[in-house]
């Protein structure tokens, strides 16, 4: 792999959030992303990291793999795999916005967030491996 892509593995815990950030906080800082897309960026990855530690094994544990490259167009691509149970949050309907937050139900806001704030969102599930790709060019 060139500097341009890389992957890394990490056990699917909270305590490892800090080492996936760092990991994609390297490439989009040398690739000269501004703040504000890393910013964006972050958010969205702690998103995703934190509801894959927090769900996708549960009661047992796993690993998720982070896999970073970027676009023809330039954009960042990043793809969170992991094994757990199937889940395309791409398919749940998105929260009442508009509504008082204690008369929304509870859940689905942080997954709302994530897909406002990316270019593109995909997700896949292929040989028995959840795939979602987070897509952000710099703003």
């Amino acid at each position: 792999m060139d500097e341009t892509q890389g992957e890394l593995i990490v056990p699917a815990q909270v305590a490892y959030l800090d080492e996936a950030q760092a990991f994609i906080d390297d490439k989009l800082t040398a690739a000269g992303f501004s703040t504000k897309s890393k910013i964006k960026i972050a958010i969205a990855v702690e998103e995703i990291f934190v509801n894959i530690a927090t769900y996708a094994y549960a009661p047992a544990s796993g690993d998720v793999r982070i896999l970073f490259s970027f676009t023809p167009a330039g954009a960042a691509a990043i793809t969170f795999i992991d094994s757990g149970v199937p889940y395309d949050p791409l398919t749940k309907p998105d929260p009442d916005v508009t509504l008082q937050a204690d008369a929304r139900g509870v859940g689905g806001l942080g997954i709302y967030m994530v897909k406002k704030s990316m270019d593109d969102m995909r997700y896949a599930y292929l040989n028995g491996q959840n795939r979602l790709t987070l897509i952000k060019g710099t703003d």
